[in-house]
């Protein structure tokens, strides 16, 4: 049975999930008709983060145009530029087995694509939601839906997968920025 999260809340994967070896990561939402003058395009984006809090090097940040981690552990399997449709948007798959042993850190943030230029935020984002699964199995391990109003921000970090004494933990965080992607790298690089 997949355990709700609130924001802040923590799981530990190898309790909840013992023997996951390959996690699915969801992550989802819809938006809301708008007259801002452009369809929105959400971005799911994963910086895997040493000890430091900085990422090892620029390979190291996963996105729509780096689909993959040097070390083969994290995997983006694609860019969805409308959110349509039920389920997750976007989707990360992270080999648990395979992260370089220097990352003790992998964050999850979605961003609006030129959200400035095309004058929109998350207030007009719903239903968002990050999700953990086996995906050998299909078992959801844990869910965080994001029902916070994020009024003005046009960046949220969804949540985090963390070590702790060996084992993998998830975090629910739901923060949100009012900057963009080249924050996050300013900030991580």
């Amino acid at each position: 049975m997949s355990i709700n999260l609130e924001k802040g809340g923590r799981i530990n994967l190898s309790k909840e999930a013992p023997g996951m070896k390959n996690a699915g990561i969801g992550l989802g939402w819809d938006t809301n008709d708008t007259d801002t003058g452009g369809a929105f395009d959400l971005d799911a984006s994963v910086f895997m983060l040493g000890t430091n809090t900085k990422i090892p090097s620029e390979k190291y940040f996963v996105f729509y145009n780096n689909k993959e981690s040097p070390d083969g552990s994290v995997k983006h399997l694609g860019d969805s530029r409308t959110g349509e449709g039920v389920g997750d948007d976007e989707t990360v798959t992270v080999d648990l087995t395979k992260v370089d042993p220097a990352v003790e850190e992998i964050v999850f943030v979605v961003t609006i694509h030129e959200a400035e230029s095309r004058r929109q935020n998350f207030g007009s984002v719903r239903n968002a939601f990050i999700r953990i699964y086996d995906t050998t199995t299909n078992t959801e391990v844990t869910k965080y839906d994001l029902d916070e109003d994020f009024s003005r921000e046009t960046a949220v970090e969804f949540g985090r997968l963390y070590k702790k004494d060996g084992e993998w933990r998830f975090q629910a965080v739901g923060q949100g920025y009012n900057s963009g992607l080249q924050s996050f790298v300013d900030k991580y690089a």
